[in-house]
């Protein structure tokens, strides 16, 4: 790689290959998360506003768990990471926020869907206690693992030097991307009960308000903090993300016929959201360390961070479309094409990135400078608006290229 592209990517060479493992290891089991998106259509078909709540699903984990990231790397550069789990430590208190966090915003995630598919007139939409049934279980079997991820790769960024600004935002999110989908997936199988559903669906409904109200009135002052931050800006992400899948179901149609497509989709969306995670990582350390000024013109070296989004950019969606052609076509799958899927994802992934770069920047900024953690809030700003624009991005693309 020429010089001056290693200096535009970051401070060494090391950095540059960490995230584009990441990236890589992100887009090829985010096409496994396709692929699997893709089998189930016809689970999808049967309850209809399950379609709605994926992408709010899958985005929760990747918001959650990259912020606890996010805050652990932050401890780690300022040198107060230790690794306990009690509860009054440091990372205790995290992992006890990621956790409530999870299970309050699981029931937000069937609700949202539940409203916005009744109000923009999504027909036969499965109860709310049946969505809150699925949403929460399935995701806490999914964040069970992915929160065991993250603390391995805070373990490792202390014993091997790994730059967790650099890897944890994509490694989340492809954790996220292929764990969720499966554990939704298969809680289904117990919709079919008669009412067992709909009756622990409300339990497990008011248990997600509870582990809300005692996180928000917690004495542990990391825990009430981050559960009172992270609280609205989630609130936010997730109803965006509600808005994506909106999107996507009223385009089901095209989806169903090129499966290649609803196999992109998600490592479209994830891609995006973890570039936009590495850029809001790094300004967000930077910002804590006092070595990036909170500016609305973007200094030098935040320009310089955000080029380097672009260059990773490219690769990665473009992988992204082959995998996805080539993954369909092993599952004797329709595609509308080889450079068709490559020209959807490459377009789309430019204006997917455009708009994550202003967001990471001026998400992270705004926070910082109103007297908040932007560990809290620079991730979870991307994503949620990355899984809306970026779905939008992609179908008006495909519109565009006359894939119908």
């Amino acid at each position: 790689m020429p010089g001056r592209v290693v200096r535009l990517l970051g401070p060494s060479s090391g950095a540059v290959r960490q995230s584009l493992v990441a990236l890589g290891l992100n887009s090829s089991t985010s096409l496994v998360a396709g692929a699997v998106l893709g089998s189930i259509t016809p689970t999808l078909e049967r309850y209809p506003g399950l379609l709605v709540m994926v992408p709010a699903a899958i985005g929760l984990r990747g918001n959650v768990f990259s912020a606890l990231g996010n805050r652990l790397s932050t401890a780690v550069h300022t040198g107060l990471f230790r690794f306990s789990l009690r509860p009054g430590t440091l990372l205790g208190q995290n992992v006890t926020a990621a956790l409530v966090l999870t299970v309050a915003m699981s029931f937000l995630v069937a609700a949202a869907a539940k409203v916005v598919a009744v109000g923009l007139h999504v027909e036969g939409t499965i109860s709310l206690f049946q969505l809150a049934l699925v949403s929460i279980v399935g995701g806490m079997l999914a964040s069970a693992a992915v929160l065991a991820a993250t603390l391995a790769l805070a373990a490792g960024s202390v014993r091997y030097g790994w730059d967790l600004d650099n890897v944890t935002a994509p490694l989340v999110s492809t954790m996220g991307d292929v764990l969720t989908l499966p554990a939704l997936w298969l809680v289904t199988f117990v919709l079919t009960v008669p009412i067992f559903p709909s009756a622990f669906g409300l339990l497990t409904g008011i248990a997600a308000v509870a582990a809300l109200v005692k996180g928000w009135r917690s004495r542990r002052e990391i825990l009430r903090q981050v559960v009172r931050e992270s609280t609205p800006i989630l609130f936010v992400a997730v109803f965006l993300s509600t808005l994506a899948g909106v999107v996507i179901e009223r385009r089901l149609d095209v989806f169903s016929r090129y499966p290649a497509l609803l196999v992109l989709l998600p490592a479209f969306i994830s891609s995006a959201g973890a570039l936009g995670g590495i850029l809001s990582s790094r300004l967000s350390t930077k910002l804590h360390l006092g070595l990036l000024e909170a500016r609305a013109v973007p200094s030098r070296e935040a320009r310089l961070d955000g080029a380097s989004v672009f260059l990773l950019g490219a690769p990665v969606f473009l992988f992204n479309a082959v995998g996805a052609h080539f993954t369909a076509r092993l599952l004797h799958e329709a595609s509308p094409g080889l450079l068709q899927v490559v020209a959807a994802s490459m377009l789309g992934g430019a204006v997917a990135v455009a708009f994550v770069v202003a967001v990471a920047y001026y998400g992270t900024v705004a926070s910082f400078r109103l007297g908040l953690d932007p560990d809290n809030y620079g991730v979870p700003v991307v994503t949620s608006s990355v899984d809306f624009l970026g779905a939008v991005a992609l179908i008006v693309t495909i519109v565009a290229l006359g894939i119908t």
